[in-house]
Protein backbone atom coordinates (compact mmCIF):
# COMPACT_ATOMS: atom_id res chain seq x y z
CA UNK A 1 0.00 0.00 0.00
CA UNK A 2 2.75 2.43 0.74
CA UNK A 3 4.56 1.92 -2.36
CA UNK A 4 1.30 2.22 -4.60
CA UNK A 5 0.71 5.39 -2.58
CA UNK A 6 4.16 6.43 -3.39
CA UNK A 7 4.31 5.95 -6.87
CA UNK A 8 6.57 3.49 -6.81
CA UNK A 9 6.47 -0.24 -9.14
CA UNK A 10 7.25 -2.37 -5.70
CA UNK A 11 8.39 -2.48 -2.23
CA UNK A 12 12.09 -2.99 -1.49
CA UNK A 13 12.32 -7.18 -1.17
CA UNK A 14 15.04 -6.55 1.40
CA UNK A 15 14.93 -4.13 4.56
CA UNK A 16 18.44 -4.47 4.91
CA UNK A 17 19.05 -3.38 1.33
CA UNK A 18 16.31 -0.64 2.54
CA UNK A 19 17.56 0.68 4.82
CA UNK A 20 21.57 0.35 4.07
CA UNK A 21 21.43 2.11 0.61
CA UNK A 22 21.18 5.00 -1.33
CA UNK A 23 20.79 3.87 -4.74
CA UNK A 24 17.85 6.09 -5.56
CA UNK A 25 19.80 8.99 -5.25
CA UNK A 26 22.71 8.07 -6.96
CA UNK A 27 20.77 7.11 -10.08
CA UNK A 28 19.24 10.53 -9.95
CA UNK A 29 22.57 11.88 -9.38
CA UNK A 30 23.96 10.22 -12.55
CA UNK A 31 21.25 10.63 -15.03
CA UNK A 32 21.30 14.06 -14.08
CA UNK A 33 25.05 14.22 -14.49
CA UNK A 34 24.56 12.20 -17.88
CA UNK A 35 22.25 15.02 -18.81
CA UNK A 36 24.49 17.76 -17.70
CA UNK A 37 27.41 16.69 -19.66
CA UNK A 38 24.93 16.90 -22.69
CA UNK A 39 24.07 20.45 -21.59
CA UNK A 40 27.42 21.04 -21.49
CA UNK A 41 28.60 20.13 -24.85
CA UNK A 42 25.73 21.39 -26.65
CA UNK A 43 26.79 24.73 -24.50
CA UNK A 44 30.59 24.34 -25.94
CA UNK A 45 29.05 24.26 -29.37
CA UNK A 46 27.63 27.56 -28.86
CA UNK A 47 30.20 29.03 -27.36
CA UNK A 48 32.67 27.53 -30.13
CA UNK A 49 29.97 28.53 -32.94
CA UNK A 50 29.02 32.24 -31.44
CA UNK A 51 32.72 33.54 -31.76
CA UNK A 52 34.23 35.93 -34.65
CA UNK A 53 36.21 32.49 -36.09
CA UNK A 54 32.83 30.28 -36.82
CA UNK A 55 30.20 32.91 -36.44
CA UNK A 56 27.28 30.16 -36.84
CA UNK A 57 25.36 31.99 -34.26
CA UNK A 58 24.99 35.13 -32.40
CA UNK A 59 22.78 35.32 -28.97
CA UNK A 60 20.28 37.37 -27.69
CA UNK A 61 21.36 39.97 -25.06
CA UNK A 62 19.36 37.53 -22.65
CA UNK A 63 21.68 34.92 -22.57
CA UNK A 64 25.08 37.18 -23.02
CA UNK A 65 26.63 40.24 -21.51
CA UNK A 66 29.14 42.54 -22.73
CA UNK A 67 33.01 42.72 -21.35
CA UNK A 68 33.96 44.74 -18.78
CA UNK A 69 37.20 45.79 -21.09
CA UNK A 70 36.60 45.10 -24.53
CA UNK A 71 33.39 47.04 -26.04
CA UNK A 72 33.17 44.91 -28.84
CA UNK A 73 33.19 41.35 -27.31
CA UNK A 74 29.73 39.67 -26.40
CA UNK A 75 30.44 37.21 -23.77
CA UNK A 76 28.04 33.66 -24.17
CA UNK A 77 27.59 34.29 -20.45
CA UNK A 78 24.64 31.57 -19.80
CA UNK A 79 26.44 28.51 -22.46
CA UNK A 80 29.45 29.23 -20.33
CA UNK A 81 27.69 28.78 -16.53
CA UNK A 82 25.87 25.66 -18.03
CA UNK A 83 29.04 24.45 -19.17
CA UNK A 84 30.72 24.76 -15.44
CA UNK A 85 27.99 23.93 -13.59
CA UNK A 86 28.08 20.44 -15.12
CA UNK A 87 31.11 20.20 -13.00
CA UNK A 88 28.94 20.83 -9.86
CA UNK A 89 26.44 18.02 -10.32
CA UNK A 90 29.48 15.44 -11.85
CA UNK A 91 31.25 16.62 -7.93
CA UNK A 92 27.80 15.39 -6.24
CA UNK A 93 28.08 11.96 -8.05
CA UNK A 94 31.27 11.25 -7.07
CA UNK A 95 30.91 12.66 -3.22
CA UNK A 96 28.08 10.54 -2.87
CA UNK A 97 29.71 7.23 -4.68
CA UNK A 98 32.65 8.37 -2.35
CA UNK A 99 30.52 8.61 1.15
CA UNK A 100 28.94 5.65 0.08
CA UNK A 101 32.19 3.18 -0.96
CA UNK A 102 33.08 2.42 2.76
CA UNK A 103 29.66 2.03 4.26
CA UNK A 104 28.95 -1.48 6.28
CA UNK A 105 25.45 -2.49 6.46
CA UNK A 106 23.04 -0.97 7.27
CA UNK A 107 22.94 2.65 8.21
CA UNK A 108 25.22 5.64 8.89
CA UNK A 109 24.71 9.45 9.67
CA UNK A 110 27.19 9.43 6.55
CA UNK A 111 24.48 8.90 4.36
CA UNK A 112 22.64 12.03 5.72
CA UNK A 113 25.20 13.62 2.71
CA UNK A 114 22.55 12.33 0.16
CA UNK A 115 20.22 15.65 1.05
CA UNK A 116 22.55 18.25 -0.38
CA UNK A 117 23.65 16.83 -2.88
CA UNK A 118 20.60 15.65 -4.50
CA UNK A 119 18.57 18.78 -3.73
CA UNK A 120 21.67 21.10 -5.32
CA UNK A 121 21.79 18.66 -8.13
CA UNK A 122 17.92 19.08 -8.93
CA UNK A 123 18.15 22.76 -8.57
CA UNK A 124 21.17 23.23 -10.94
CA UNK A 125 19.84 21.04 -13.40
CA UNK A 126 16.62 22.54 -13.96
CA UNK A 127 18.35 25.83 -14.27
CA UNK A 128 20.51 24.61 -16.79
CA UNK A 129 17.75 23.27 -18.87
CA UNK A 130 15.72 26.64 -18.83
CA UNK A 131 19.20 28.70 -19.99
CA UNK A 132 19.52 26.42 -22.72
CA UNK A 133 16.16 26.45 -23.76
CA UNK A 134 16.19 30.39 -23.58
CA UNK A 135 19.03 30.24 -25.68
CA UNK A 136 18.46 27.41 -28.41
CA UNK A 137 15.15 29.30 -29.07
CA UNK A 138 16.67 32.65 -28.78
CA UNK A 139 19.65 32.72 -30.97
CA UNK A 140 20.21 33.65 -34.18
CA UNK A 141 21.65 31.59 -36.76
CA UNK A 142 23.75 32.64 -39.78
CA UNK A 143 23.05 29.21 -42.34
CA UNK A 144 24.85 31.28 -45.11
CA UNK A 145 28.08 31.00 -43.15
CA UNK A 146 27.11 27.74 -41.58
CA UNK A 147 26.40 25.94 -45.29
CA UNK A 148 29.54 27.77 -46.92
CA UNK A 149 31.59 25.77 -43.92
CA UNK A 150 29.83 22.54 -44.38
CA UNK A 151 31.82 22.03 -47.69
CA UNK A 152 35.19 23.32 -46.22
CA UNK A 153 38.03 20.73 -46.85
CA UNK A 154 36.26 19.10 -49.14
CA UNK A 155 33.59 17.28 -47.43
CA UNK A 156 32.19 15.69 -50.39
CA UNK A 157 35.32 13.01 -50.98
CA UNK A 158 33.64 10.31 -49.57
CA UNK A 159 30.55 11.12 -52.17
CA UNK A 160 33.34 11.20 -54.79
CA UNK A 161 34.73 7.74 -53.81
CA UNK A 162 30.85 6.38 -53.90
CA UNK A 163 30.10 7.49 -57.39
CA UNK A 164 33.00 5.42 -58.40
CA UNK A 165 32.05 2.63 -56.81
CA UNK A 166 28.42 2.41 -57.72
CA UNK A 167 28.71 3.95 -61.05
CA UNK A 168 32.33 2.41 -62.62
CA UNK A 169 32.48 -0.56 -60.29
CA UNK A 170 35.74 0.45 -58.79
CA UNK A 171 36.71 -1.43 -55.81
CA UNK A 172 36.81 0.90 -52.92
CA UNK A 173 40.55 0.69 -52.35
CA UNK A 174 40.86 1.89 -56.17
CA UNK A 175 38.03 4.80 -55.32
CA UNK A 176 39.87 5.94 -52.70
CA UNK A 177 42.83 5.95 -54.73
CA UNK A 178 41.30 8.13 -57.40
CA UNK A 179 39.47 10.17 -54.86
CA UNK A 180 42.77 11.21 -53.10
CA UNK A 181 43.87 12.66 -56.27
CA UNK A 182 41.28 14.18 -57.01
CA UNK A 183 41.39 16.44 -53.55
CA UNK A 184 45.26 16.75 -54.32
CA UNK A 185 44.73 18.36 -57.73
CA UNK A 186 42.15 20.26 -55.89
CA UNK A 187 44.16 21.50 -53.40
CA UNK A 188 46.86 22.50 -55.97
CA UNK A 189 44.19 24.73 -58.13
CA UNK A 190 43.14 26.11 -54.46
CA UNK A 191 39.07 25.20 -55.39
CA UNK A 192 37.28 22.97 -54.12
CA UNK A 193 35.65 19.81 -55.41
CA UNK A 194 33.01 20.43 -57.50
CA UNK A 195 34.93 23.69 -59.03
CA UNK A 196 37.31 21.03 -61.01
CA UNK A 197 36.35 20.34 -64.21
CA UNK A 198 34.89 17.86 -66.02
CA UNK A 199 38.74 17.60 -68.21
CA UNK A 200 40.13 17.61 -64.69
CA UNK A 201 38.60 14.75 -63.23
CA UNK A 202 38.91 12.64 -66.53
CA UNK A 203 42.40 13.44 -66.16
CA UNK A 204 42.56 11.31 -63.24
CA UNK A 205 39.83 8.35 -64.66
CA UNK A 206 38.52 8.48 -67.91
CA UNK A 207 35.62 6.90 -66.88
CA UNK A 208 34.20 9.94 -64.66
CA UNK A 209 31.19 11.60 -66.56
CA UNK A 210 29.59 14.52 -65.82
CA UNK A 211 27.05 13.63 -63.78
CA UNK A 212 29.60 13.47 -60.85
CA UNK A 213 28.83 16.88 -60.22
CA UNK A 214 25.36 15.81 -59.12
CA UNK A 215 26.80 14.28 -55.50
CA UNK A 216 29.65 16.73 -54.97
CA UNK A 217 27.02 19.56 -53.60
CA UNK A 218 27.00 19.61 -50.23
CA UNK A 219 23.45 20.27 -50.47
CA UNK A 220 23.24 16.63 -52.63
CA UNK A 221 24.96 15.08 -50.11
CA UNK A 222 22.77 15.73 -47.15
CA UNK A 223 20.01 14.75 -48.77
CA UNK A 224 21.35 11.61 -50.08
CA UNK A 225 21.62 10.46 -46.32
CA UNK A 226 18.02 8.88 -46.43
CA UNK A 227 19.28 6.08 -43.80
CA UNK A 228 16.77 5.78 -40.86
CA UNK A 229 18.44 8.70 -38.49
CA UNK A 230 20.26 10.11 -41.26
CA UNK A 231 21.05 13.60 -41.90
CA UNK A 232 18.70 13.93 -45.16
CA UNK A 233 15.66 17.19 -44.26
CA UNK A 234 13.15 14.06 -45.07
CA UNK A 235 14.78 11.98 -41.91
CA UNK A 236 15.41 15.03 -39.70
CA UNK A 237 12.05 16.30 -39.83
CA UNK A 238 10.28 12.85 -38.99
CA UNK A 239 12.96 12.84 -36.13
CA UNK A 240 11.29 16.27 -34.98
CA UNK A 241 7.95 15.21 -35.34
CA UNK A 242 8.76 11.64 -33.30
CA UNK A 243 10.22 13.74 -30.77
CA UNK A 244 7.24 16.42 -30.78
CA UNK A 245 5.14 13.83 -30.20
CA UNK A 246 6.93 11.86 -27.27
CA UNK A 247 7.76 14.89 -25.61
CA UNK A 248 3.95 16.35 -25.71
CA UNK A 249 2.89 12.53 -23.93
CA UNK A 250 5.88 13.38 -21.49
Amino acid sequence: MTAKALGFREPMRNSLDSVSDRDFALEFLAIAAICGTHLSRLAEEIIIWSTPQFGFVRLSDSFSTGSSIMPQKKNPDAAELVRGKTGRINGHLVGLLTVMKGMPLTYGKDMQEDKESAFDTAETLDLMLAATTGMVRDMTVNSTVMKKAAGAGHATATDLADWLVRNLGLPFREAHHVTGRAVALAEEKKVGLEKLSLEDLRSIHSGITDDIFSVLAVQNSVKSRTSFGGTAPSEVRKQIRYWKKRLAKA
